[in-house]
């Protein structure tokens, strides 16, 4: 080997040796273990199963799970995983994929229910192992479970199904999600994943109705949880029908609200007295920013009784343009929530952060749902589902693998970059296949003790 400028040169060949590409996506291989995921879709998926199948359906599915939580975004990415046996296992070639998504895709509603039922059954376990990292340990109405729901829009490239122009003048679809936080100490899981076509508003009650009560059934807290649930919309949940469907399944709210026509009237019925300082997310005052109670100052007939209305004032950053609904060089934003303790301030900064929403929707484009690749409508709702379970693998493996590292918190592009590309190397002693992990690389002691975390908890039993 003889150096050429900055970079040493070396000879490249292909050759039989034992190294394992992305290696540490064993991480995600012993989640799956440990979560009981792999043996509750083979149960829901047994129906599209025939007697001549070699390769489980539900084994199909995490396969494609784990590619694109290792970096994959399409069918045919399963290559990099069928490269690796001794890591994987056993894949199924690209003919047999693309026939189980045909299959599901023509049965979509059916599929949906039963990729669903075996995600339900396998996060109720992981939380359970998770004990008090749990996102549900110990919830309370002073301490709820947080769902947040916001729509994003996915861009189509060519002609699919049900494609449609969007309300921000692209083209494509406009899927409806929920997620479920896990606060500022983890990630946070994907509940909901609801396709829907291009042209589908914002503010649709009935999707939001739906989607709120499939996340509720997901988190496994029942469809009337009480105030131990907060649910968090932006401003296209601030309608009559969704905020009455949040009031009938008694959670508490935080919902964006649109200030009326008179706002400026209205503000200059607020004495500067009763406007209090807003605070950053770390609890610290915020310079320039106030929030204020305009709930008696409104008409909120036809809105559900004890509705309460908070309005946050912030001088716009230097450079912003101001826009005509700014009053008197404020900008004003507010929300309603059912809330009726705890500071004003508080209350704000509880509903900004569900700006976490938005980095959960990033971290789901860069885990398959940037683009869908797929042409029918049914096919795509079936990828929307894998990209849902790739999403809660990578949550899991933080909650159950280093539940208070700050490995947990890493998000996708980090994980494979530090953890899943780690090289490796496959070896056999005895009985046994042992998978040398290279002691050069800075985060072989995280991926190590990580396995060896996973590899202690117990596997799901029948």
């Amino acid at each position: 080997m003889k150096a050429t400028g900055s970079y040493p040169r070396v000879h490249v060949d292909a050759a039989p040796v034992a190294a394992a590409g992305q290696a540490g996506g064993v991480l995600l291989v012993e989640t799956i273990r440990a979560s009981g995921l792999d043996r509750e879709l083979s149960r829901a998926l047994a129906r599209w199963a025939t007697p001549l199948t070699v390769h489980d359906p539900g084994k199909i599915l995490c396969d494609l799970a784990l590619s694109l939580a290792v970096g994959g975004d399409c069918l045919s990415d399963l290559a990099e995983l069928r490269a690796e046996p001794g890591v994987y296992g056993p894949v199924a070639s690209d003919p047999t994929v693309s026939r189980l998504i045909g299959l599901l895709g023509a049965d979509a509603d059916a599929a949906e229910k039963a990729i669903s039922r075996a995600r339900k059954t396998a996060r109720a376990r992981v939380w359970a192992l998770g004990g008090d990292h749990a996102p549900d340990a110990g919830i309370s109405p002073a301490d709820p479970l947080v769902i947040d729901v916001d729509a994003t829009l996915v861009t189509a490239h060519s002609e699919k199904e049900q494609a449609a122009p969007t309300f921000k003048k692209g083209y494509g679809h406009h899927p409806l999600c929920a997620f479920i936080d896990h606060g500022a100490q983890g990630s946070g899981e994907c509940a909901v994943i609801m396709l829907r076509p291009g042209n589908a508003g914002s503010n649709t009650a009935a999707d939001h109705t739906t989607v709120i009560r499939a996340a509720l059934d997901q988190a496994g807290v029942g469809g009337r949880p009480g105030r131990r649930v907060l649910i968090r919309i932006d401003g296209a949940g601030s309608t009559h029908q969704t905020l009455a469907e949040l009031v009938r399944r008694r959670v508490s709210y935080s919902v964006g609200f649109t200030l009326p026509a008179e706002t400026p009237e209205l503000y200059a019925m607020i004495p500067e007295s009763v406007w209090t300082p807003a605070y950053n997310s770390n609890g610290e005052v915020r310079d320039g920013a106030d929030v204020a109670e305009f709930t008696g100052l409104l008409d909120l007939d036809g809105w559900p009784a004890g509705m309460r209305v908070i309005v946050r004032r912030e001088r716009p950053h230097p450079g912003a343009q101001l826009r005509f609904d700014d009053v008197d060089g404020y900008r004003l934003t507010a929300f309603a929530t059912n809330t009726k303790t705890g500071q004003l301030a508080d209350l704000e900064v509880r509903h900004r952060r569900r700006a976490r929403c938005e980095d959960r929707i990033r971290n789901a484009k860069d885990t398959g749902l940037v683009n869908l690749p797929l042409h029918g409508f049914g096919a795509n709702r079936i990828w929307c589902q894998i990209v849902a379970l790739a999403c809660d693998l990578l949550a899991w493996m933080g909650l159950l693998a280093h539940p208070q590292a700050q490995a947990r918190r890493w998000e996708p592009k980090k994980l494979r970059h530090r953890l899943f590309a780690i090289p490796a190397t496959l070896a056999r002693s005895g009985r046994r296949v042992i998978l040398h992990v290279s002691d050069r690389q800075p985060w072989v002691d995280t991926v190590v003790a990580a396995v060896g975390v996973l590899r202690g908890l117990p596997a799901p039993a029948g």
